[in-house]
């Protein structure tokens, strides 16, 4: 008898030491996102159930109760600046990422706490962002659970919350424009100057053009053969409504582009002087007589 529990034991120790060392799938396998955005960037954990041909909504995942917004442990979100989450000021940090699922509408959460997992573990107290969001209907079947950024623009980007045909959105935006306009002008007195990422900033926000084609052209002085900066200020010069001076600038890129076997920047040159010639005040140069 001690002989055979000898062995049982034995058999299972080797069992739970086999089990151990096998890195079985996760039903729910966990992901982090990092997105750049803005001036940093925002980073997402959270792991993905799939519905293997259940109904999701108001059955595994019942309305009008907290869900963690995933599977396993707590779905987190950090932003890495300051942002707003449909208008509602966040300041950077590291929160949780909750929702209450409804049929028609959802109600997201950010919370200051990490470790939300069940319904009971929720405060309400704790929450920095409560908002109604409508359950929108997608086109497409999303099986495996899914929440990622999309839309991304300068200073906005949308976080979109998607499984079975059901999705809800997000709006994050950043206003950034003080402190990075605040930093070129620290940048600017100096002896070394990023002319080139100064002036684009400014052409990009719709900021002084006179000043962007200042920098724009101390760009070209320092790299004469840098064609996406002659392409840049083509675009300042459009934007100001030099159009003589604006192709004359995206000829000059199109030809060091040529030279260089830059396709991309050709066809940039080619479009850009096609809208500059589709103005309604452009007016083409009289041809010089022989």
């Amino acid at each position: 008898m001690r002989k055979l529990l000898l062995i049982a034991a034995c058999a299972l120790l080797f069992t739970q030491a086999q089990s151990q060392s096998i890195p079985f799938p996760q039903p729910s396998p966990t992901t982090t996102i990092s997105q750049n955005f803005a001036t940093a960037k925002i980073e997402l954990s959270y792991s993905r159930p799939s519905a293997k041909g259940r109904k999701v909504f108001g059955n595994v995942v019942p309305f009008g109760k907290v869900w963690r917004t995933g599977a396993n442990g707590a779905t987190t979100i950090q932003f890495h600046e300051d942002v707003k989450v449909n208008g509602t000021e966040v300041k950077a940090g590291k929160y949780g990422l909750l929702s209450i699922p409804g049929e028609n509408e959802w109600v997201v959460i950010i919370s200051k706490d990490l470790d939300v997992t069940s319904p009971d573990a929720y405060k309400q107290e704790n929450d920095v962002v409560r908002v109604n969001v409508k359950a929108g209907a997608t086109k497409d079947y999303t099986e495996t659970f899914t929440i990622e950024m999309n839309n991304m623009r300068l200073n906005e980007c949308r976080l979109n919350i998607k499984w079975e045909q059901t999705i809800v959105s997000l709006d994050i935006t950043a206003d950034y424009d003080a402190k990075i306009s605040k930093q070129i002008e620290t940048v600017m007195a100096k002896d070394t100057r990023p002319y080139f990422g100064a002036a684009n900033y400014y052409y990009d926000n719709h900021k002084d053009l006179n000043q962007a084609l200042t920098w724009v052209n101390k760009a070209i002085e320092a790299n004469p053969k840098a064609y996406w900066v002659w392409l840049l200020k083509a675009k300042i010069q459009k934007d100001m409504k030099n159009y003589a001076g604006a192709i004359e600038s995206s000829t000059k890129s199109m030809e060091l582009a040529k030279a260089d076997g830059d396709d991309a920047y050709i066809k940039n040159n080619e479009n850009l002087q096609a809208d500059i010639k589709a103005m309604p005040d452009y007016v083409a140069p009289k041809a010089k007589k022989k």
